[in-house]
């Protein structure tokens, strides 16, 4: 791994993903999850304090990127929730079948290389009833704003850890056996509108 990777990407990730607008999605997102919970991409931590802890039985956090569990310290240690690190990747979820209650995905299926083994994991491993809550940026539905996103997209791709500006995650999520069962979507203020188209809701498998 890259001296980039594992020591500046994290931070840059860290404050993007800490603006006040996405966090204000992490605080209509999270208290809604419930039992156990699995969270796919889990940072440094920045859902954590959004968690309504009298609810989560147990919370695996994956995530695959060193430099991103080092920056996150000791949060894991701090939380009142039982939290247990899982350092792989989304596409390989080492949990029993039907063993979830809630997954939650958070500005994290931009940046998975192979979306559908994941989904297809996290589908796996959620017990029939369970939720799947996302909150993500992806594809924005002007055509003008889509284009740019589409030009732009393979330089962000190597900035940004493998994250991509278009990807229309209703559809992937749909591809992947999930019905959504609420979701809204909108630009974001305060960001340029190729990062700033925001999809949030939840599904249930099919």
């Amino acid at each position: 791994m890259s001296i980039y990777n594992r020591f500046i990407l994290p931070s840059l990730v860290n404050i993007a993903c800490g603006s006040p607008q996405i966090r204000s999605q992490r605080q209509w997102l999270l208290p809604q999850a419930y039992g156990r919970v699995l969270e796919v991409g889990f940072g440094t931590g920045l859902n954590l304090p959004w968690y309504n802890s009298s609810q989560v039985e147990l919370l695996w956090a994956l995530e695959p990127s060193e430099g991103m569990r080092r920056k996150s310290g000791d949060i894991l240690e701090t939380s009142p929730m039982d939290c247990r690190w899982l350092d792989l990747e989304a596409e390989q979820i080492p949990l029993d079948d039907n063993s979830i209650d809630t997954i939650v995905l958070t500005y994290t299926l931009c940046s998975i290389h192979d979306w559908k083994s994941a989904l297809q994991q996290m589908r796996r491993v959620l017990k029939p009833g369970g939720q799947l809550l996302f909150s993500e940026h992806g594809k924005a539905p002007d055509q003008s704003v889509h284009r740019w996103q589409n030009r732009i997209n393979p330089i962000w791709n190597k900035l940004a850890g493998g994250c991509h500006l278009n990807r229309a995650i209703p559809q992937l999520l749909k591809e992947s056996g999930f019905s959504i069962k609420e979701m809204d979507s909108s630009y974001l203020p305060a960001a340029p509108k190729m990062l700033a188209f925001n999809y949030r809701g939840w599904a249930k498998a099919n």
